[in-house]
């Protein structure tokens, strides 16, 4: 019997071609390990020189490479169709764009395998033919990670009653000792930041709210964690503005619990972001956040209560929230342990896996039919 209840153990291909290590990544990741441990049968296909593919070695799962240049890469069709046909998959699970661009090519209308696609990105679809039968012809379901990606498949034609909400978690124990680690009476407060260096990452915004923070004499100290094409240009900003003595540029992190650890206040000012994991990282590790009210983070941190929420690109707004914070430590611990407690009520990796599993079951319980609506 799963943890869902059924006594079928399910087959499952899940494919994701990427070579680098994200946020979507460790999310497969997790849900492998998930479905590895009550037994069902998983197969991945994967980048051979991606982290995905050597962290999945651990796992009771077959990993099998695959590299895909592009959306329009058609060389993996053939193979993939005679793994599909041999194998018997009850579950084929697409977890990025490129992979889902391979379901155009294959066949459907069998009972199994059913087809899943997990929608990460807050950009919007096009609403075309191409777009309405990637999602509505060729997939039996759609995994949406946040309501914000719910609304926009929707206006992008996607039909509702096909889209499943699933927020993304996290496993919050190697957090645990992340948490008050700091003696907050008599260090300087730190802000801290991990995102790789993109322009939707708003790094620039944060800087640009660190210089008027020190120009009105509030002292920070700004430690920035990732790396990424922007990071040489963030880094001369940095100099411009006069803060090359407050902003530590760490670069790639590995262990991002220390990292935390060594912060006080989390900071994501994204113009752009389909849920943000690294926030459910600083809230497993009981840091206060301030991040833009864009995408899926509304849906992380509670205005007042877990955080603070300001608008992109409001550089003001930025000020104001790591102000108020940096001047009210008791209010910092405060929204971190609130923080803490909702993502274990809400965001862990075992919820988020448990309901991927009931969603393959129901899936396959409905013979093709979906109804009714699943933004619960």
């Amino acid at each position: 019997m799963t943890a869902s209840g059924h006594s079928r153990l399910l087959k499952i291909l899940h494919i994701d071609p990427e070579r680098h290590w994200g946020g979507g990544e460790a999310q497969v990741l997790g849900l492998l390990s998930y479905l590895a441990e009550r037994a069902h049968r998983n197969d991945l296909l994967t980048h051979p020189d991606g982290r995905l593919f050597q962290q999945s070695q651990a796992l009771s799962v077959r990993t099998i490479p695959l590299v895909v240049r592009n959306d329009l890469d058609l060389r993996p069709v053939p193979r993939l169709r005679r793994l599909i046909r041999d194998e018997n998959y009850d579950i084929i699970h697409f977890h990025t764009k490129r992979a889902h661009a391979l379901s155009f090519w294959l066949s459907h209308g069998a009972p199994r395998p059913k087809y899943v696609v997990t929608r990460r990105m807050d950009y919007p679809e096009a609403n075309n033919w191409y777009t309405r039968c990637l999602y509505n012809r060729k997939v039996e379901g759609v995994v949406a990670i946040s309501r914000k990606i719910f609304e926009l498949l929707v206006q992008a034609g996607v039909e509702a009653e096909k889209i499943r909400l699933i927020h993304d978690g996290i496993d919050p124990r190697p957090f645990e000792s992340a948490s008050n680690t700091r003696d907050m009476h008599t260090e300087c407060v730190v802000v801290g930041m991990a995102a790789v260096f993109e322009e939707r990452k708003g790094h620039r915004f944060l800087l640009e709210a660190a210089q008027r923070l020190k120009a009105q004499g509030c002292r920070l100290q700004y430690r920035l964690a990732g790396d990424g094409s922007l990071r040489p240009s963030m880094e001369k900003t940095a100099t411009r503005l006069g803060l090359k003595d407050d902003v530590q540029f760490l670069g790639f992190v590995s262990d991002i619990p220390t990292f935390l650890s060594q912060v006080d206040i989390f900071v994501l000012p994204s113009l752009f972001e389909g849920l943000g994991v690294s926030v459910l990282e600083a809230m497993a590790a009981g840091k206060a956040v301030i991040a833009s009210r864009v995408g899926g983070l509304p849906e992380l941190v509670i205005d007042s209560v877990t955080g603070l929420l300001v608008a992109p690109r409001d550089v003001e707004g930025l000020v104001n929230a790591i102000s108020t914070l940096a001047g009210d430590k008791s209010l910092i611990r405060a929204m971190g342990d609130k923080g803490r407690e909702r993502l274990k009520e809400k965001f862990t990796i075992e919820q988020t896996a448990r309901q991927v599993e009931d969603y393959y079951y129901s899936l396959l319980e409905r013979n093709g039919t979906e109804t009714g609506s699943t933004l619960e």
